[in-house]
């Protein structure tokens, strides 16, 4: 499917968006300059374009299948597979004396959206052994790092992690998956995991998996949780494999989309595995691994949307029907203003939630940089905000991309529908929406919202700065960031945890809308007030901001109303 890697949107939102320049000015990252990150996206967009994007049809139309027990992989996903690891786009921010490349999680972002916006199917693979390897790096002993990490970082093994079960989704304390030591120091990990996105594959050397599991002394609940590293082929201590492990892939799921992506259940019956970090302190490893995964997933969100995007423009483009009322147009479906703001609604929406996610990346990198206290709450604070709307972004536009396709957007062979079928699972995985925005409200409030009003009154002081120039923009967004701050000060006197979860997804949405505004108005700033990036934000702030209002009052409105109506009422 045709799809042109954004590599100049994303190198405008770094040099002048996102102030990615203080991350280079760092020691650790040095070598992030200008003209290496120019090799990286146009060598990296080159591969999503020619290599990657001519898979998506391919990944939908001929799915994963189980067939004896092996997983057989939808055709041309082993070279394309082969072209990511051979680039070493898998480990470019892992560290270097393992074989990565050592860069910024924001240009790992960065290529993860384009790969995602060019087969999101395949970009899955990687991403989740991204999240892998971080949580080696961070809690595995050497002898593991050794062993294992080379291996992943290189892209001859790829990696999953093994949290849900048929009885513990969300609640993941309720597991059952238990953990027994052997005499030799690894332990026999027994336990049924459901969900396991690309739990076997067809073209690497072996598949690790990381498994939450309870050791015999294990408490209830999250506390009582060990995590283990579990590989399909037990390797020696030199790496080379050796026997097959006591697993086995049960089942593939029939899913809505994602269809070159297998997602498996997983049977361990006292599989081979050795202990990650301490005993009893799974749960800190693996959200090692899931803080990865929740901005990358907003990133997959994002990328889908720019397929999305693309794949409609291109449409408008060509299809003529009806008059239009623009005298100098093509006649197409483009000239007329429905259509037209449609298109502007995914193009200021996707500039928004990538300027966020990569806004957070460089966050995270200022914080493994300087081990900067202040960068990495920031990070934090951003992390579901872009998980969640860089998701909802991507399942929204990807509607939008139907409507504009008519009535052939239904049809499949256009291939519009495939990115809304896709990217919908973004909104779930990971946490789904409604935790973040949960989290949110809660563990990210803990401050007394004192990180919320930091960026608050970042975001009031830039508008200030350029009310001048922009004397509309800049005042809409000041004052909507100024509602925001009101109603985060009621979330915070908020004693009651379902008053604030009452309200906590328009909440988080009403904060996205403001910050996005913030990143437009910036752009404009750096575009000069004329160009198509300014008259862009022009159409965010006056048209999309408005809705910050109506968030803000849903959010408010606490959660009397949601029980007013009994669950026997709602049946009737």
């Amino acid at each position: 499917m045709p799809y042109t890697a954004p590599v100049e949107h994303i190198r405008f939102i770094l040099e002048h968006v996102v102030n990615f320049s203080k991350v280079a000015e760092t020691d650790r990252f040095s070598e992030a300059s200008p003209d290496m990150v120019d090799a990286i996206l146009n060598e990296a967009g080159k591969m999503c374009s020619e290599v990657l994007a001519p898979l998506q049809t391919a990944g939908d139309l001929h799915p994963a299948v189980l067939e004896n027990g092996v997983v057989r992989t939808s055709p041309g996903f082993g070279d394309g597979y082969k072209a990511i690891a051979e680039g070493g786009w898998v480990g470019i921010s892992a560290q270097p004396e393992n074989g990565g490349m050592g860069l910024p999680i924001t240009m790992t972002s960065a290529v993860n959206e384009m790969m995602s916006g060019a087969c999101l199917a395949l970009q899955l693979n990687p991403l989740m052994t991204q999240g892998q390897i971080e949580a080696l790096e961070h809690h595995a002993n050497e002898d593991l790092k050794a062993m294992f990490l080379p291996k992943l970082i290189s892209g001859e093994w790829s990696g999953t992690m093994n949290l849900t079960e048929p009885q513990a989704g969300s609640d993941v304390g309720a597991l059952a998956s238990k953990a027994i030591q052997n005499d030799d120091g690894t332990y026999a990990v027994t336990g049924t995991k459901i969900f396991i996105s690309w739990a076997d594959n067809d073209f690497t050397e072996n598949v690790c998996h990381l498994v939450l599991a309870r050791l015999p002394d294990g408490a209830a609940g999250t506390k009582g949780i060990s995590l283990f590293m579990v590989p399909k082929i037990i390797p020696d201590a030199d790496g080379t494999l050796g026997v097959t492990n006591s697993m086995k892939v049960v089942s593939l799921e029939h899913k809505t989309g994602l269809h070159g992506s297998p997602t498996a259940v997983m049977q361990f019956d006292g599989a081979t595995g050795w202990l990650v970090g301490a005993e009893h302190a799974g749960m800190k490893a693996m959200f090692t691994m899931m803080n990865n995964a929740r901005l990358g997933v907003g990133i997959q969100g994002i990328g889908a949307a720019e397929g999305a995007f693309q794949h409609a423009l291109a449409y408008a483009n060509e299809r003529k029907q009806g008059r239009t009322p623009v005298d100098d147009g093509n006649g197409a479906i483009i000239d007329h203003a429905d259509v037209r703001r449609m298109l502007l609604t995914m193009k200021s929406e996707i500039h928004a939630a990538r300027s966020i996610a990569l806004d957070c990346a460089v966050s995270l990198d200022l914080a493994n940089a300087n081990d900067d206290q202040d960068a990495r709450a920031m990070a934090a604070f951003l992390t579901p905000i872009a998980k969640a709307y860089g998701t909802y972004v991507g399942s929204e536009v990807s509607a939008l991309g139907v409507q504009v396709h008519g009535g052939m957007g239904y049809i499949e062979e256009t291939g519009a529908a495939q990115y809304a079928r896709d990217v919908r699972v973004t909104e779930i995985y990971e946490g789904t929406n409604g935790i973040q925005a949960m989290d949110l409200v809660t563990r990210k409030m803990l401050d007394g919202g004192e990180m919320a009003c930091r960026l608050l009154d970042e975001i009031q002081g830039n508008a200030e700065a350029v009310r001048g120039k922009f004397p509309t923009m800049a005042g809409a967004v000041w004052d909507a960031a100024e509602n925001l701050r009101e109603t985060t000060e009621w979330v915070v006197s908020q004693s009651d945890m379902n008053e604030r979860f009452a309200g906590a997804v328009p909440y988080l949405k009403a904060f996205a809308r403001v910050l996005g505004a913030h990143f437009h108005l910036k752009t404009a700033m750096a575009d000069g007030g004329d160009g198509p990036r300014s008259h862009l934000a022009r159409f965010y702030i006056n048209r999309l901001l408005p809705d910050h209002a109506a968030h803000l009052a849903h959010a408010r409105a606490g959660s009397d109303g949601l029980y007013a109506i009994s669950a026997d009422d709602l049946a009737l």
